[in-house]
């Protein structure tokens, strides 16, 4: 079969990984995925032309109920739609998006969500379909380059110390952008740096938002302490990661964040905003540690810089949660059963 999938694709982005590791297990069971940006297409009709003039197309999938899922709208073949996390954390709340998101989910064949509580967003916020909503958490699989220079990537990324050996490198991993609110700690962080120069943040990700990441870079520039890096390949990431102190996510709202998994199944410690997309995945003080302020980020990251055993309990437990409900085996057959049911009229 060959399906025509949508999603949002800023390249190095959780959505683009996400949405190739998608169309990778679509591809080993036979089908043919052409995999377009969502932002390529400005109206309504443009997907509907589109498959008219190419009628191989016999399904379409879709990641976002609204940036993606809305230009299924008016197609004529089955399709079935993925929660990309924003749709229903935030979308949702805007009277017109949320009319238009009822219509797609209404439409659909069948939705994922990344969580039971996703799962419940849905369900209270939009007309409920809960029988065509199935929960699958993404799979994870990680590989770090093998060469890979430490050093350097500080040095590119602003940091002058000479003794790189005695930092504690925490990593913000994250496309620039409000959603992912990479300035909530700068202040606080900047402040302990001032007391302790060893601990510093480094903010890693694609300038998706480009007016945002100028204002990000403006206020940097006046901070100390915190750094920004260039992006890099997956492959790279993991390998930073994996030097890394301990990796962050302060989010305002999150799906499903894919640098929390990564960093649990390569065995780092991860600090997270606490809010529900990230309570569902990381468990306080059992696979990782939540912090409700700034104020309470450095108190967490004190508690783990001085507590190796309980650094030790929150990397141990996080790699075990995410080989038993984060299998790539296991997202790869739900998707590949949820495909099929496509064929059916």
């Amino acid at each position: 079969m060959k399906l025509l999938f949508l999603a949002c694709l800023s390249p190095k982005t959780g959505n683009h990984t996400t949405a190739e590791r998608i169309r990778s297990h679509l591809e080993s069971a036979g089908h043919t995925c052409e995999l377009r940006d969502a932002e390529n297409f400005s109206l309504l009709p443009d997907v509907a032309n589109l498959l008219s003039r190419s009628p191989t197309f016999e399904a379409a999938l879709a990641i976002h109920l609204f940036r993606a899922g809305r230009l299924l709208l008016d197609v004529q073949v089955p399709f079935g739609v993925i929660f990309g996390g924003t749709d229903i954390n935030e979308d949702v709340k805007v009277e017109q998006k949320r009319v238009v998101m009822e219509q797609v989910l209404l439409k659909a064949r069948f939705a994922v969500a990344f969580t039971d509580r996703l799962k419940e967003e849905a369900e209270l916020f939009l007309v409920s379909q809960s029988s065509k909503i199935y929960v699958q958490p993404q799979g994870i699989q990680t590989e770090a380059a093998e060469k890979f220079c430490w050093t350097e990537f500080l040095r590119n990324s602003g940091v002058r110390s000479e003794n790189v050996d005695e930092l504690h490198v925490f990593l913000l991993v994250c496309g620039l952008r409000r959603v992912k609110d990479p300035l909530y700690l700068v202040e606080v962080f900047s402040d302990w740096n001032c007391e302790n120069w060893q601990n510093i943040l480094i903010i890693i990700g694609p300038k998706i938002d480009p007016v945002f990441a100028v204002e990000v870079e403006a206020v940097l520039k006046r901070t100390t302490g915190v750094f920004l890096a260039q992006e890099r390949s997956q492959l790279e990431l993991h390998a930073a990661m994996r030097r890394c102190f301990a990796v962050v996510n302060s989010s305002v709202s999150e799906g499903m964040s894919a640098a929390i998994l990564e960093a649990m199944d390569l065995r780092v410690p991860v600090l997270a905003r606490n809010i529900p997309g990230n309570a569902a995945v990381v468990q306080h003080e059992v696979t990782g540690l939540l912090y409700s302020s700034p104020q309470d980020f450095v108190h967490q990251s004190q508690r783990l810089l001085s507590n190796p055993v309980l650094r030790e309990r929150v990397v141990r437990n996080g790699k075990v949660y995410v080989e038993d409900h984060h299998s790539l085996k296991q997202e790869r057959e739900t998707y590949q059963r949820l495909v099929d049911t496509l064929h059916l009229v």
